[in-house]
């Protein structure tokens, strides 16, 4: 079966990405067609890039590195909730994409961002990455605006037209995990 990773994109105290992120997660279970996990980029404990060679080398030389490796090798796609931070993406999942290459290639990816423009630009900058790592960025986003999405004390409060937009990110990257499966299944 397809695997989707949703990855919550923050390690931020009081940050929002872990409820997003959990709203996403809840929404994928009613889905039949792949297998969606929530997978926190602050339960990896990823320090600053910290390994001596390229990623694109494949030589992981910290334990940290060979499980974050494996776990996102398992995935056939993914689903990033990520915050906007200053016009662009959160630094610690950054962080975290930094630490591989080849466990990111040929697989598909959407977005689900937020922020005080509801997280565009850092979708923007996320779409350049993934180009760079040889990812599918599916067109379909969800952006949800601290002014529509958010109470006044920045509590995540979806409207439908949220969760109605999360279905065709969800179609969109199942659809695109599954094509690009022979090119991930050559040696």
């Amino acid at each position: 079966m397809t695997r989707i990773a949703v990855i919550a994109g923050s390690t931020r105290p009081n940050r929002n990405a872990r409820t997003v992120a959990d709203w996403v997660h809840e929404h994928a279970q009613d889905r039949a067609d792949a297998q969606f996990d929530l997978v926190d980029i602050a339960d990896q404990h990823l320090p600053l890039l910290d390994e001596p060679m390229p990623p694109a080398m494949g030589q992981y030389s910290k334990e940290h590195t060979r499980a974050w490796a494996e776990k996102i090798a398992s995935y056939d796609g993914f689903v990033f909730v990520t915050p906007e931070y200053n016009h662009s993406v959160p630094a610690a999942l950054k962080n975290a994409v930094d630490y591989l290459y080849a466990e990111w290639n040929n697989k598909s990816i959407g977005f689900v961002s937020y922020g005080s423009a509801g997280g565009t630009r850092a979708v923007e900058a996320w779409r350049l990455i993934a180009a760079e790592l040889q990812m599918a960025d599916v067109r379909a986003q969800v952006f949800l605006p601290f002014g529509s999405e958010f109470d006044d004390d920045f509590a995540f409060t979806p409207t439908e037209d949220a969760a109605g937009a999360l279905q065709a990110v969800f179609d969109q990257v199942v659809a695109w995990a599954e094509a690009l499966a022979p090119l991930r299944s050559r040696p």
